[in-house]
């Protein structure tokens, strides 16, 4: 996360967000939707079982309305039609046989069966005053419909619709009955269970058996046992509407519907898939619409995080430019939002105050490098005069003392020089001369002048030129600074015994390339981007290093530069110090005469 740019760290905390968020709602909202969906799957199980029960309950009540106005017809008003009369009534053929169609009969006002349209042995002259409904029939004079009941005499299951028959006074002369046979009537519509999937039982609770499974010639089902069908034992637990799993493991929605007048249990079901199915529709939807939504708020936020650090990077990217110029003196433009207004102004604050350090810095090191040359140049020729013997012979001692001293004094004379030459090139003040210089002259002084110096650490020195490299076009006195600087570096680094060589060339592109190298194990990796920085060293605890102020390699990179040249390094069994010098030609001469 560390490595992250501000602008990601932001579009990631804006996705992270909005993922999280939307999670959270698919979570609530996917349980929301089963909820409702359940809620939407039990009411129409609900208004199912209603419906079948209030169509079974309507064919009832025709039945019994038809019934209530044939018995009308069964008396002269004060008494019933003869047996003959009534069975001539009972067997015209009409709508009322087709409502009855296993029989329909006339009682007298005891229960005794009197009359009938289909014979069946032994019925009439059979009192059925001990039914139930038949004493509800005669006891309130109200037409009704039986619970389901066994035949008496025809053993099948049965629904009796009773109509009371009376005189003009009110008085009861008897009862016209209807039968129905449950196994034949199809007073259950059988559109009811006929949707694929859905469970539809009608439940006779006085005998507990199964009344849509009625069939002609089979004995009565009787209602599984408790504990074998738990949809069945939910619907007569008395609970009208829930959620039930089965003995596969299966799980349904289902409702009741109770109808009084017959003692039925409508039950319907359907499987709890048809609640999930459309939930995970629902969710897949809304999911892909949350996918769509993220990816816009991801590109909203993306473009927003890049639009509010666009002023830092930019900002970002001018310190970077001002630290690879090595210069303080450029500003940062305070615009964009106030935060960055505020940290542009602080920097140039920074900045302005960093350049002040730096202005005296540079005149401290421009007094006191100058305050040090004047009494140094005193000790220094009064150091070589004592070497030359004007003052008489010295011991030996003195003399070895002498020159350690001359040694040591012209180094810090070189230090100082450096530290001159650095401001001067830090002022724009360092000035160069050029003209046509022999390399191979300027080569050969260069390795006689610093023989003193390979001696002492015992290494060899030797030079060379192509045949082809006559001049270059460059101040002598600055390229004898550059050629010093890469001959004692290399003098220095290089093992005892080793060899130092210098090289001139020329290149195929018009310039000459003059190389020193040395047998050392040369610069290490990890330095090679500071090798031409200011104040730098590549090992600050080797002897070596200690004694140079690490500004050597950058006066020589600004002089090269000065010179229309470059510098640069590669190792190659030794370290490899080159400086390239344009050749001289007419063009260059001229131009230098007339500047």
């Amino acid at each position: 996360m560390k490595t992250l740019s501000l602008g990601l760290r932001v579009t990631l905390l804006t996705i992270s967000t909005s993922l999280a968020a939307v999670i959270a709602i698919l979570l609530l909202a996917y349980n929301g939707v089963v909820r409702d969906f359940e809620e939407v799957l039990t009411q129409r199980q609900l208004l199912e079982t209603e419906s079948a029960a209030r169509i079974v309950d309507q064919e009832l009540q025709i039945r019994l309305e038809a019934l209530t106005a044939f018995s009308s017809f069964l008396t002269d008003g004060d008494r019933l039609l003869p047996n003959a009369r009534l069975a001539e009534l009972l067997g015209r053929p009409g709508a009322l046989n087709q409502y009855f169609p296993a029989g329909l009969l006339v009682f007298d006002n005891n229960g005794v069966a009197i009359a009938e349209n289909r014979y069946v042995p032994n019925r009439i002259g059979t009192s059925y005053a001990d039914r139930p409904h038949f004493r509800d029939a005669i006891r309130t004079r109200q037409a009704l419909v039986s619970r389901p009941i066994i035949g008496r005499t025809t053993g099948l299951p049965l629904l009796s619709f009773l109509a009371p028959v009376e005189t003009d006074d009110g008085d009861l002369l008897g009862l016209a009955g209807g039968v129905i046979n449950l196994a034949e009537s199809g007073i259950i519509p059988e559109s009811l269970g006929q949707e694929d999937g859905v469970l539809f039982k009608v439940l006779d609770t006085g005998h507990f058996t199964q009344v849509d499974s009625l069939r002609s010639g089979l004995p009565m089902p009787d209602l599984p046992g408790p504990g074998n069908d738990a949809i069945i034992d939910a619907a007569l637990s008395g609970i009208t509407t829930g959620i039930v799993k089965d003995s596969s493991g299966k799980r349904w929605v289902y409702a009741t519907k109770h109808l009084d007048r017959v003692g039925w249990l409508f039950l319907r079901a359907e499987p709890y898939e048809r609640v999930t199915g459309p939930a995970r529709a629902s969710f897949s939807n809304f999911l892909q619409l949350s996918v769509l939504v993220i990816l816009g708020i991801s590109f909203l936020a993306w473009v927003l995080a890049k639009t509010l650090t666009r002023p830092l990077e930019t900002m970002s990217l001018k310190i970077r430019d001002m630290i690879m110029a090595k210069t303080v003196q450029q500003r940062l433009k305070p615009k964009g939002p106030p935060e960055t207004r505020n940290l542009a102004k602080a920097f140039n604050q920074l900045m302005e105050e960093l350049e002040s350090l730096d202005t005296m810095k540079d005149k401290f090191v421009s007094t006191v490098s100058h305050e040090l040359r004047t009494p140094l140049t005193s000790i220094n020729g009064s150091l070589k005069l004592l070497k030359a013997g004007t003052a008489g012979e010295l011991p030996e001692k003195a003399e070895n003392l002498i020159t350690i001293a001359l040694r040591n004094s012209d180094q810090l004379q070189l230090l100082i020089s450096d530290l001159l030459d650095f401001n001067k090139a830090i002022a724009g003040q360092l000035s160069v001369y050029p003209a046509r210089v022999k390399v191979a002259t300027a080569l050969s002084q260069a390795v006689e002048g610093n023989l003193g110096m390979a001696q002492n650490y015992g290494v060899e020195c030797s030079c060379s030129t192509h045949p082809r490299t006559q001049s270059v076009w460059a101040d002598a006195q600055r390229l004898r600074q550059i050629l010093d600087n890469f001959l004692s570096n290399a003098i220095k680094f290089s093992p005892e015994g080793g060899t130092v060589r210098i090289l001139g060339e020329p290149t195929d592109y018009g310039m000459v390339r003059i190389t020193v190298s040395d047998q050392g194990k040369g610069v290490p990796e990890g330095f090679l981007p500071r090798l031409f920085d200011r104040f730098a060293q590549a090992d600050s605890a080797s002897r070596q290093s200690r004694s140079g102020t690490g500004l050597g390699l950058a006066i020589c990179r600004e002089l090269a530069e000065l010179m229309d040249g470059e510098i640069g390094y590669y190792y190659r069994d030794g370290a490899h110090f080159w400086v390239e010098l344009p050749c001289p030609d007419q063009d260059t001469e001229e131009a230098h005469e007339n500047t």
